[in-house]
């Protein structure tokens, strides 16, 4: 296995600045400015990638709009973890083409992980000829030369070559809001979880370096960011793959030393790599948010193995004591498969009983979707769908109810929350953020959007707290 981080040369990015700027000059001389839409699907690190994609545009002289009709450039920035989210992005994707034959010089873009899968690609390239550019993300970097070829001969371009992936500095970023950002830390994943398409698409562990990590982060602080968020496939595996090792405890430790009031957060984390020594550090460094996304994914050891997750519910559980010991107001969430092929329904019971001893206070949850190209999809897979459904029911009502309970002992208490954004409600016409990340919705005006600011939670339902500042 590829352990070598490459990075690409500066020179290489200062040539796709080049290239920025050309089409800069291009777009200077129309009427009026043209105008590019990105649309992102799935994770994190999807949207950190589309913050670089936009950054690459507003260098190439486009203003940004969500209206596929106004747009010149539209970029699909997909995500293949579930077969879901891959309907939903070409169901989206069929239907630009009637956007496109009303207006015929729009150069339409996908990236993104559904990108970088060849049966995908092979089937755009077939069956969607409105679409001129195909890349996968270890291509990113090269965005600003694919749209000037595009712009000066046309044609169509597919960008997805096998490889193990790279790093890439100084692309520019334009982020989506003043409040919070995402940090890539690393990118790519070597676990190879029995289910999972991720390490195929995102290619193998690489890993910044820190001090461009800090860096990033510093001048985050100086611009007044309040919450930033270290992204990976797994963190935890951070910096293996340096000259000089350094762990994620370590990374994130000088992380919390940069001057400046601000969280951090940071995802995912695996718990085959979770360890005490993170779990000390976050107790002890003051900026860290007390929340960990921990996925355990089935209660099951021998589902567990089928997953090739490299990690027993037995020593699941033990970090979890172990972390409640440091932090006892940690903020826990996971993530959850129900009906992974061969999983019975006493196997699946067990997973009940996770949920029953940690209490998590939310879940992310999903009924198993077979992935092209991954060991599970070839599996047995004898349990009926309407059983999966009915497990999946369970599964969520015990949820439920468990977050239900852990947000109505919020009532009454006052705590420092960040006001993020706008909720849409009238009510509660401001959304915040409790440290551990939950939801709040609150009255106030807009002006203390960005402020940490003092709030009594008044009331609670499953999905979100209701406060008022203080």
């Amino acid at each position: 296995m590829e352990r070598n981080t490459t990075t690409i040369p500066q020179a290489d990015i200062d040539r796709q600045l080049t290239f920025c700027r050309e089409i800069a000059q291009m777009n200077a001389a129309r009427p009026e400015q043209p105008l590019a839409f990105v649309d992102t699907y799935g994770c994190q690190q999807n949207e950190a990638d589309s913050e670089r994609i936009r950054g690459y545009l507003s260098e190439m002289g486009y203003g940004f709009t969500d209206d596929e009709e106004q747009a010149q450039i539209i970029v699909l920035n997909t995500c293949a973890i579930r077969e879901h989210a891959e309907q939903r992005v070409l169901g989206n994707l069929g239907a630009l083409v009637h956007v496109k034959r009303r207006h015929p010089d729009q150069i339409i873009c996908m990236c993104g992980c559904m990108a970088q899968e060849q049966h995908v690609a092979e089937k755009i390239k077939q069956s969607f000829r409105h679409v001129d550019l195909v890349f996968g993300p270890h291509m990113l970097w090269k965005f600003p030369e694919f749209i000037h070829t595009l712009l000066t001969s046309r044609g169509r371009i597919f960008q997805i070559p096998d490889e193990a992936g790279s790093i890439a500095e100084g692309i520019p970023v334009v982020r989506q809001d003043k409040v919070k950002a995402w940090v890539s830390i690393m990118y790519g994943c070597n676990n190879f979880c029995s289910y999972c398409i991720v390490p195929y698409v995102r290619g193998r562990e690489r890993s910044r370096q820190p001090e461009d990590i800090l860096n990033e982060v510093r001048a985050l602080a100086s611009e007044g960011y309040k919450d930033i968020t270290l992204l990976g496939q797994n963190v935890n595996s951070y910096g293996k793959d340096l000259d000089s090792p350094m762990d994620f405890a370590d990374l994130l430790e000088r992380v919390n030393a940069i001057p400046g009031d601000f969280l951090i957060r940071f995802m995912t984390s695996h718990p085959k790599d979770a360890t005490q020594k993170l779990f000390e550090t976050m107790a002890r460094c003051e900026k860290v948010a007390p929340v960990l996304h921990l996925p355990f994914q089935a209660g099951n050891n021998r589902v567990l193995k089928v997953m090739n997750r490299k990690h027993t519910i037995e020593g699941y559980l033990d970090k979890i004591r172990a972390l409640r010991a440091l932090i006892p107001d940690i903020v826990l969430t996971s993530d959850v498969i129900v009906g992974f092929p061969g999983e019975t329904t006493p196997e699946f019971e067990d997973t009940l009983k996770v949920l029953e001893e940690v209490q998590f206070d939310a879940l992310f949850t999903f009924i198993y979707s077979p992935r092209v190209g991954t060991p599970a999809a070839k599996m047995d897979d004898p349990m009926p769908r309407e059983e999966k459904l009915a497990n999946f029911n369970r599964l969520v009502a015990l949820q439920d109810a468990i977050s239900e309970k852990k947000h109505a002992a919020y009532i009454g208490k006052t705590m420092r929350c960040l006001v993020d954004g706008e909720s849409g409600d009238s009510r509660y016409p401001l959304s915040a953020r409790t440290p551990g990340n939950r939801l709040v919705r609150l009255t106030g005006e807009p002006a203390a959007i960005g402020q940490f600011v003092q709030v009594k939670i008044t009331d609670a339902n499953k999905w979100s707290l209701f406060g008022e500042m203080v």
